[in-house]
């Protein structure tokens, strides 16, 4: 049996820098699948998947957002979290050019730009999470407080 190929990706390689303790894992990426289609695949509770979300405020400024596979982010906190007027995703292409990530493969490490890194604080409370290693269908597995370490996001509360 062939061994599977796993991508090379910035955000392995920046795990790797960092010294982090995480496992990779793949499954068949499916378009628009999201975090349900993974955790199905995985075999995981979908709130333990991490979805990396690329937005911007109402000047443009774009920011990353982790959040809870089975929850969404209420941009309407976010903004009066933040103390601007509004926050909204980042259009694929836009989001591609700040990260260097396809979407459906964005991670918070290793992006192209150094953007903001927000997390909905629950994350930090979960065993285990698992999160895009930069590749559509690869998972890095961790512990929350090694993505607490590496990229220090600021916590929130935002989710829905």
């Amino acid at each position: 049996m062939a061994k599977e190929k796993i991508p090379t990706t910035p955000a392995v390689l920046s795990l790797k820098a960092a010294a982090a303790n995480f496992t990779l894992h793949t499954y068949p990426y499916e378009e628009h699948g999201g975090t349900r289609v993974s955790s199905q695949k995985l075999g995981v509770d979908e709130h333990c998947v991490i979805k990396t979300l690329v937005m911007e405020d109402d000047a443009g400024k774009p920011l990353i957002i982790l959040m809870h596979g089975d929850r969404e982010v209420s941009t309407k906190a976010l903004a009066r979290h933040l103390g601007v007027k509004a926050i909204k995703p980042c259009k694929p292409e836009v989001a591609h050019r700040h990260t260097g990530y396809l979407v459906g493969g964005t991670s918070p490490f290793g992006a192209k730009k150094a953007l903001p890194v927000y997390m909905e604080k629950t994350i930090a409370d979960l065993p285990e999470i698992l999160i895009n290693a930069g590749a559509r269908g690869l998972l890095a597995k961790m512990p929350p407080s090694e993505l607490v370490r590496i990229l220090n996001p600021g916590k929130v509360s935002v989710a829905i």
